[in-house]
């Protein structure tokens, strides 16, 4: 007892500071918490705002946010113990550039999503094609893009790959052109053929009426005819009525009296005679 009240006597002041920074260490550290918080809060519904409802650039910078707070509590606690902050901050800055050069392919995936989120080729939910792969975007990161296919295949690529290369991106513009081809015989009416086209548009009354649809003679083929439809639909509707169509152009071609033809081929064998 004797040797903690003379230790306790000795070393008062260094006890008392250590006793107020570790309180102040966890004062700071609740503050910290609630003021990431209520940052995080903010910042969230102003990028929400301002990003027109982008939800993957609202979480990056609501994230990083909160990251800042903390970071910033960090710093003064180390000050608060003694540590000298602006030689750490050296120290880390060289450290990150160690990290960087042996890390560069990482970080050249976040530089590149970080260009993704900013200039937004491509936003959740849009259905696009990148790199080979086609697929709806279920998330945008720092580090990869992730990819849903149509037949329900998650596909995961660095977003340097997505940035290197084009983003054919299928649902930003309102409309699509539908193109639809049917083949008919070079025995049948082409005024026919395009007249069953022209009724199947007047049948679909999603079909937009600017720009106007168009009806044309595609192809001379070796063994057809082939005409070709191209309407403008919203993007929305685009799949659905192109489905539909294409189940309907056959009977609507055939009841104008049209054959959609087979490939064919004329054989002409030539018999030669020997006199020997």
């Amino acid at each position: 007892m004797e040797t903690i009240i003379n230790f306790f006597s000795e070393h008062q002041l260094q006890l008392i500071a250590i006793a107020k920074n570790t309180l102040l260490t966890i004062f700071i550290f609740i503050g910290a918490s609630i003021c990431s918080k209520l940052l995080k809060r903010a910042v969230h519904k102003g990028v929400y705002r301002l990003s027109k409802h982008d939800e993957i650039i609202t979480k990056l910078l609501t994230t990083l946010s909160g990251y800042v707070v903390y970071l910033i509590a960090i710093v003064i606690i180390l000050d608060l113990f003694g540590f000298n902050t602006a030689s750490l901050v050296a120290l880390v800055g060289a450290a990150g550039l160690a990290i960087g050069l042996a890390l560069k392919d990482t970080l050249s995936n976040v530089a590149a999503g970080v260009m993704l989120l900013f200039l937004k080729p491509l936003k959740k939910a849009e259905f696009v094609e990148v790199s080979s792969y086609t697929g709806s975007v279920k998330d945008l990161g720092l580090f990869t893009t992730v990819l849903e296919t149509a037949d329900g295949v998650f596909v995961s690529i660095p977003n340097s790959t997505v940035w290197a290369n084009a983003i054919k991106n299928f649902t930003r513009n309102e409309k699509r052109r539908m193109d639809i081809t049917v083949c008919i015989s070079y025995g049948d009416s082409i005024e026919d053929g395009l007249a069953a086209l022209r009724e199947l548009v007047s049948e679909e009354s999603r079909i937009l009426i600017e720009p106007a649809p168009q009806y044309l003679v595609h192809t001379l083929a070796d063994s057809s005819v082939n005409l070709q439809l191209r309407a403008w639909v919203a993007t929305t509707h685009y799949w659905d009525i192109y489905w539909q169509t294409q189940r309907k152009i056959k009977d609507k071609v055939q009841s104008k009296g049209i054959t959609i033809p087979f490939p064919q081929r004329d054989l002409h064998i030539i018999e030669s005679k020997n006199n020997a």
